[in-house]
């Protein structure tokens, strides 16, 4: 224990005396530790960021959708999800409520909306008055759709709050008159702001009742609902999932083997599924910028066999005295792997700080966050690289012959 204290305290002594070059050397590791930290915690504050959103679905909530794999989308083919579809699944799932139908009837791209001389461009849903608990949605201002407005076909809409501020609409728009797609509608409600996800505005959407969105659509045939509902019992979510997947497959007498033309999913599965595109992410752009950690250890190791080089008549007056092979290996070691420590610590803060300082000069994006686990890795990755680097010098200084040693000019 005191030669190895005594190693740390050399070592400390050597680093301070060439200050400068024990800079320069653990600027790799430096530059490399930081790099990889502010891309860790830029990623990993988008991926909490990611995660609250979706935890405002519900993990009681399931999801069902036409899907249409990208290579029969070449093909002209488009999956759709009728409405028989969703009467179906009404009247033949149990255990289920908030069941609501939604889509588009001026497409996914949107259309156009305007106020007075103001017009914009948004995303316009057809529903029911369900979609509210099924997706969590409640208004700020005003009422939501009802069953009334669908069966008395009311042309009522709620808006977004963005959508409101795109408008230019006075805070309390309720009442105000609003173009959508060339039909007059009356604003009843403004729902509470969700914010923004990828960049994309969260708030920007007009909804409308199912009833009027059909009479808008005209062909039935050519609707493809989004159908939304909430499991009453949790324990029960599996199985309905897969009672409602082979409803749909019955329905659209799909063979075995056949792949599904919808998807049943999950508020959890979606979390998943984004989750792992975020880890992959973290992943690939850690490795990519880690090399510069190699960069460093190789500037790590070139200084030291300088160094070895520089004291080797010190070396050989230590092992005169009586040093051991394992003691002058010790002091090299350590000294390679405080530099590299060293430098890991100045790089996790320069890391973190380049994080936030990215993250508030992009509009809009979620502020960084450093996780546990890239605070340990940093520091094990330093360490491992200041030993793997060191190794060889150590080596080289603990090898030499003491008579040779003491010879050398």
């Amino acid at each position: 224990m005191v030669s190895f204290l005594e190693s740390i305290r050399s070592a400390l002594l050597s680093i301070r005396a060439h200050a400068l070059r024990s800079f320069l050397t653990a600027l790799g590791i430096i530059i490399g530790v930081a790099s990889v930290i502010a891309v860790v915690s830029i990623i990993q504050g988008f991926s909490a960021t990611i995660g609250d959103q979706f935890k405002g679905l519900g993990s009681n909530s399931l999801t069902v959708y036409a899907y249409t794999p990208f290579e029969l989308q070449l093909q002209g083919v488009v999956n759709r999800l009728s409405l028989n579809d969703y009467s179906q699944v009404l009247q033949h799932i149990e255990g289920v409520s908030n069941v609501s139908p939604s889509f588009m009837p001026f497409g996914n791209s949107g259309t156009t909306v305007k106020n007075s001389s103001t017009s914009t461009f948004t995303r316009v849903q057809a529903i029911t008055t369900n979609y509210q608990d099924a997706n969590q949605i409640y208004p700020e201002l005003g009422r939501f759709i009802t069953s009334d407005d669908n069966q008395s076909r009311r042309k009522v809409c709620v808006i977004g709050s963005k959508l409101r501020e795109n408008l230019k609409l006075p805070n309390d728009p309720l009442g105000s008159y609003i173009e959508i797609g060339g039909e007059w509608f009356k604003v009843i409600g403004v729902t509470e702001s969700r914010g923004e996800m990828f960049g994309i505005s969260q708030d920007d959407y007009a909804l409308i009742p199912f009833s009027v969105g059909q009479t808008i659509a005209g062909n039935a045939a050519k609707i493809s609902v989004v159908i939304t509902f909430t499991v009453d019992q949790m324990e029960q979510l599996d199985e309905i999932q897969d009672r409602v997947t082979a409803l749909l497959r019955q329905l659209h007498r799909l063979k075995p083997g056949q792949a599904n033309d919808f998807k049943v999913q999950t508020a959890q599965q979606l979390t998943d599924t984004f989750s792992k595109i975020i880890d992959t992410m973290t992943l690939v752009l850690g490795g990519i910028v880690s090399v510069s950690l190699l960069v460093g250890g190789i500037g790590i190791m070139n200084i030291m066999l300088v160094s070895v080089t520089e004291r080797t008549r010190e070396i050989g007056i230590c092992k005169a005295l009586g040093a051991q092979r394992h003691h002058i290996l010790m002091q090299f070691l350590i000294e390679a792997v405080l530099l590299s420590i060293l430098g890991g610590l100045i790089g996790l803060g320069l890391g973190y700080l380049l994080g936030i300082g990215a993250a508030k000069m992009i509009p809009n994006f979620p502020a960084a966050s450093v996780p546990w686990w890239a605070v340990l890795l940093s520091f094990g990755f330093s360490s491992v690289v200041g030993i793997v680097f060191g190794i060889m010098p150590a080596a080289k200084a603990a090898n030499l012959d003491p008579i040779e040693a003491l010879r050398y000019e």
